[in-house]
């Protein structure tokens, strides 16, 4: 038996007085696409900042790729290589070329030649299907070319793991559908992916398994088919309803 490539114990997170995550355990094999749903401000985007100490947790142990991420004295960055994040509002450096933003990453954090990196960041620009804005900056592309980019540069450190925090929330109705099929297509790739978000159609279509969390907690977990059509738990139907109402069927 393979160890998953993520595994979450007794992990609790407060801000003050104010605790946010409860107590989750949670494990993710290796090539599974794991979407985590549930109302706003129940902890799910916060657990995602654990995995890579974007927050640091209050308790509990986080494991990735069989690197303790909670270790007193981890190396963080090395951590953060191994885990890309694509956020709701892009992050680009709006002073550099969507290449330029690809290409920094592996050249400032992992010391490559500037010519290997450029050849990398054309590559991962090419898998998301903008190789043709490389030379364009961020003013100059649609919210839907600026994640595709943003996706790129997490790409481009080949990490063991991408976190998406409800990465088209921010984008047009119209330009969500490019940002989801790059995702799909990295989920048809066997990448390692944990994604918030209210899309439910991909949810539907692309995860092996499903979190409802609330409150802190996960309430339940399943695959897409167990979750959407029959779920366990009675709030789990409230809500999945009311996201229903609100996006419909795909949303």
């Amino acid at each position: 038996m393979t160890k998953p490539i993520i595994q979450i114990k007794g992990l609790h997170k407060s801000y003050g007085e104010l605790e946010v995550i409860k107590g989750v355990d949670l494990e993710v094999d290796k090539g599974e696409v794991l979407v985590i749903i549930g109302p706003s401000g129940t902890g799910k985007s916060t657990l995602l900042r654990c995995v890579n100490l974007l927050s640091s947790p209050s308790k509990g142990q986080i494991w990735v790729d069989g690197d303790e991420v909670t270790a007193p004295h981890t190396d963080i960055n090395k951590i953060r290589t191994k885990v890309g994040m694509v956020f709701q509002d892009f992050n680009l450096f709006t002073h550099m070329t969507a290449l330029d933003n690809v290409m920094i990453g592996p050249s400032k954090v992992k010391g490559m030649a500037k010519e290997e990196a450029r050849e990398l960041a054309l590559f991962e620009l090419e898998r998301v299907g903008l190789i043709e804005k490389a030379a364009a900056y961020p003013g100059q592309l649609s919210g839907g070319q600026k994640q595709r980019v943003a996706i790129a540069r997490a790409l481009a450190m080949s990490p063991k793991v991408m976190l998406f925090d409800e990465p088209t929330s921010a984008l047009d109705p119209e330009l969500i559908g490019e940002v989801l099929e790059v995702m799909k297509k990295l989920a048809r790739e066997h990448m390692t992916m944990l994604v918030v978000t209210h899309e439910m159609g991909f949810a539907k279509e692309v995860s092996n398994r499903i979190i409802f969390m609330e409150d802190g907690y996960i309430i339940e977990e399943g695959s897409p088919q167990q979750l959407f059509y029959n779920p366990r738990e009675q709030r789990t139907k409230e809500f999945l309803g009311k996201i229903t109402e609100l996006y419909g069927e795909e949303g």
